[in-house]
């Protein structure tokens, strides 16, 4: 999900290379969903696709990576599993399955932009 209210306060500062730490291991994976810049500074939301209603958030932000930046949004500490990645509060975007102590990624399709 999109959304302009912030719960946390993120840093919103880009990133440099080597600067994420992910808590991953055993049970325990991440998702990295990539963004167009234009949701920089947005939250996305996922949730384990068995419970819509336990959802956990991050922002999008620049990352510096070889030839260039990216926007992404890093979600770690999740248990493995498959995970609904929300367009906005009631329209799913996309489903990814969390790997056993390993990461996935997802693309944001450029068409999927949800309005502010």
């Amino acid at each position: 999900m999109i959304s302009h209210e912030h719960h946390h306060h993120h840093t919103l500062a880009p990133s440099g290379q080597g600067t994420v730490v992910l808590n991953i291991g055993a049970g325990i994976g991440a998702l990295v969903v990539h963004t167009p810049a234009s949701l920089h500074g947005h939250e996305i939301e996922v949730s384990p696709v068995t419970d819509p209603a336990s959802r956990k958030h991050a922002a999008v932000r620049a990352r510096f990576v070889r030839g260039g930046v990216s926007f992404a949004v890093v979600v770690d500490s999740l248990p493995t599993g498959r995970y609904t990645v929300w367009r906005d509060p009631v329209t799913p975007l996309a489903e990814v399955d969390v790997p056993d102590g390993g990461v996935a990624e997802l693309a944001w399709p450029p068409a999927s932009v949800a309005a502010a």
